[in-house]
């Protein structure tokens, strides 16, 4: 691969780890925003202490810096002015921690600058237009199946990758020892019934107490539990399919000695697959199931491509919308539904894009939404975006008016117009006017905290 190839890589990953950064620098400034907000006294000092754990737990290790910052609000300041600064200020702080951060410079680039961007969605989903989402793609039914008793494997006839059906059998524990104890525990429930029966005739005609009895009936109904329980145990010998599906993975060998609810085989239900992506707030605002299958407002069609087979579309059925953010990323998962195709496998942990008309979506929400990276501030304190002129494919500042911080994303309630491409992440490295290249319209969540890269 030749050196552009592999400046080209670095600036691109840059921008990720930048964006990754960037939220968790917007989250350190809710410190200073909740703080600000919560003062109810014109002149008074807050000292707000942004401690390096926060930083650590962001999965940024390198940021993990102590600063402290002392906030005056003005005798002057009203409640309106407030509600503008507060915002603006964690902007400005989340940039100036942000040019603190240090870190490598990326390597010089020669063309124009690649840039991750998203077109803004008017009130009545104008310009939302076509996204496109990386997908997971998971087992709709999938169950990892373990023996209720210990034992040694003496059967284990199926692999990993093998199809089964209902009541299959998929292993087995050496019967011996269950045996054994089925034949004793049969011993037992045969005298303890003939013991009850002679007794039952002998009560009759009054030749023992009531009291021996009721003690050669406990003995019997014992036994019979006792024989229930040894056929149970055997028949725990042996384990099969609850359904239909593909063995995923296989935890055990043959001749293997296992604890009872020891996990020895992973079954997927393949025959029906769902589609998981996580989707921003921008987009879950406006969303929501319907008896279809499809979303609505708008009745969005959405259909998916596995990354393995390019150009294939796959139609989906809404099936979950989570109402819960992820605290890492803020977006929701979203959950479709598909029919496993019948010429190749698709299997659990392959990926795929889902791709989705959205126009008209945003009908349900009141303001437009950004990612708090995308807003910047300017030396006179001014919020900003950086805006992409797709004529002539340079970047150039967009003032804008801010409202409220909403968890990684900030509310624009000025300055945009619907269908401008704005850039969300890796602001700190434009200039006016540079050149840059627009990366592929997929939406990406930042890393996970297992995924979050450490340096």
């Amino acid at each position: 691969m030749n050196s552009v190839g592999l400046n080209e890589r670095s600036i691109i990953q840059d921008i990720r780890n930048q964006e990754a950064e960037e939220i968790a620098l917007t989250k350190l400034s809710l410190v200073v925003f909740q703080l600000c907000r919560n003062t109810s006294n014109a002149g008074r000092g807050i000292h707000a202490r942004a401690d390096h754990t926060m930083m650590l737990s962001s999965g940024y290790p390198r940021l993990a810096t102590s600063y402290e910052m002392t906030i005056m609000v003005s005798v002057a300041s009203t409640h309106r002015m407030r509600a503008f600064s507060i915002p603006l200020l964690s902007l400005v702080f989340a940039g100036l921690l942000g040019a603190c951060s240090g870190g490598e410079e990326p390597p010089p680039l020669t063309g124009p600058r690649p840039v991750k961007t998203l077109v803004v969605a008017g009130a009545d989903g104008e310009g939302a237009g076509v996204r496109q989402f990386p997908a997971r793609i998971d087992a709709m039914n999938k169950a990892e199946l373990a023996f209720r008793v210990p034992g040694t494997i003496a059967e284990l006839p199926v692999k990993e990758g093998d199809q089964v059906e209902p009541g299959q059998l998929l292993a087995a524990l050496d019967p011996t020892d269950y045996d054994i104890t089925l034949k004793d525990a049969q011993a037992s429930f045969e005298r303890a019934r003939k013991d009850f029966e002679r007794a039952t005739e002998l009560e009759k005609d009054g030749f023992i107490s009531r009291t021996d009895f009721d003690a050669k009936e406990a003995e019997f109904k014992n036994a019979e539990a006792g024989l229930a329980r040894a056929q149970q145990d055997l028949d725990y010998t042996k384990l099969t399919a609850s359904f239909a599906g593909t063995v995923a993975a296989r935890y055990v060998q043959r001749f293997e000695e296992v604890q009872a609810k020891q996990p020895v085989l992973a079954l997927h239900d393949t025959g029906v697959l769902e589609v998981k992506i996580d989707v921003p707030e921008t987009v879950i605002l406006g969303l929501r199931p319907s008896q279809t299958g499809r979303m609505e407002p708008g009745r969005v069609p959405v259909f998916a491509e596995l990354d393995s087979r390019p150009g294939e579309r796959f139609d989906l059925t809404l099936s979950e919308i989570g109402t819960r953010a992820d605290p890492q990323t803020q977006t929701f998962e979203v959950t479709f539904t598909m029919p496993a195709p019948k010429a190749f496998r698709v299997l659990p942990g392959m990926t795929a894009t889902v791709t989705a008309d959205l126009s008209g979506v945003a009908a349900a929400a009141p303001v437009q939404l950004l990612p708090a990276s995308a807003v910047t501030a300017d030396e006179a304190l001014g919020p900003f975006v950086w805006v992409v002129d797709e004529t002539n494919m340079t970047v150039r500042r967009n003032p804008v008016q801010v409202g409220a911080l909403r968890g990684g994303l900030i509310e624009i309630v000025g300055g945009l117009e619907p269908g401008t491409r704005v850039v969300v992440a890796g602001v700190g490295q434009l200039a006016e006017g540079m050149k840059v290249r627009l990366l592929p319209e997929r939406e990406e969540a930042a890393p996970r905290p297992e995924e979050a890269p450490t340096q």
